[in-house]
């Protein structure tokens, strides 16, 4: 892996799981001491995040790192130590190393404790492995 401190969640809409993600790693990351950091991005972002993850995130004491979806870019892919999908990569953006695939995690729109638990759950994995 790579020096670079930055571990990217990519979602479709960039709007919620990637942004729970994000968020819930740097909490991790600050508890572990890790010198990293998430960011969340998404491959075709919605105008805005989702209220659902907006407000889920604030009952967990946390705030998004975006304040509105931000578009995945191929400097994001290519500067990223880590890259977490929830979604298919389009082509331009799949990178030349492996790309982890996180797609079983149910919709936040459906139910956002039962998202946020297994994304917390998988997270909790990934920072015990950096």
């Amino acid at each position: 892996m790579s020096q670079n401190p930055v571990i990217l969640f990519v979602c479709e809409h960039g709007a919620a799981k990637s942004i729970i993600a994000a968020a819930h790693f740097n909490r991790l990351a600050r508890e572990e001491n890790l010198s990293l950091r998430a960011i969340a991005r998404g491959t075709h972002p919605d105008a805005e995040l989702s209220p659902k993850a907006v407000a889920g995130l604030q009952e967990d004491g946390l705030t998004s790192t975006e304040s509105i979806p931000a578009k995945l870019t191929r400097e994001n892919v290519e500067s990223a130590q880590q890259i977490i999908s929830f979604c298919d990569l389009p082509e331009e953006y799949r990178p030349k190393s492996d790309v982890e695939q996180w797609m079983d995690i149910p919709p936040v729109s459906e139910d956002y404790q039962k998202a946020r638990d297994a994304i917390v759950t998988r997270l909790q994995k990934l920072v015990d492995t950096l």
